[in-house]
């Protein structure tokens, strides 16, 4: 008997997930939240506070208008996000493409699985048939 465990190691995601290196793990993860609501809610709060504290402080301000140093920041955060979102699309491509491939092989032998019952209901379906075309002519002779 195999258990859950069993059955779920064998799939093709968990065959992916576990070909996974660190760095690919950490850039999908980074990817995920980069395009999730609480990254741009929480960003959005970041810029508002860092615009009202530098508009707000009339000494000791770290960046006043127009706020050259946050989008310097905006524009390191997009060098960065850029290639981690594109490495966790290539491998999101890479997962889609793999999965493709395990539904057309199992389409393969499930048309073949199919072929074959059809084959045998086309068998025992002939075999009654000659049975009853026997009974017929038995019955046909013994009528005679």
């Amino acid at each position: 008997m195999t258990n859950n465990n069993e059955i779920k190691k064998s799939t093709w995601h968990t065959k992916h997930e576990e070909s996974l290196s660190v760095g690919h793990r950490i850039s999908d993860a980074v990817a995920n939240y980069m395009g999730s609501w609480s990254f741009i809610i929480i960003q959005s709060i970041l810029v508002i506070l860092w615009m009202i504290l530098n508009i707000v402080a009339y000494v000791g301000q770290w960046d006043p208008y127009p706020f050259i140093l946050l989008n310097l920041l905006f524009s390191t955060q997009a060098a960065y996000a850029a290639p981690i979102i594109m490495m966790a699309q290539n491998r999101q491509s890479e997962r889609d493409r793999h999965q493709a491939l395990e539904d057309y092989e199992t389409n393969i032998a499930a048309k073949s699985e199919i072929e074959s019952l059809q084959f045998e209901l086309t068998r025992i379906e002939n075999d009654k048939l000659d049975k009853i075309i026997l009974l017929l002519e038995d019955i046909k002779k013994n009528k005679n």
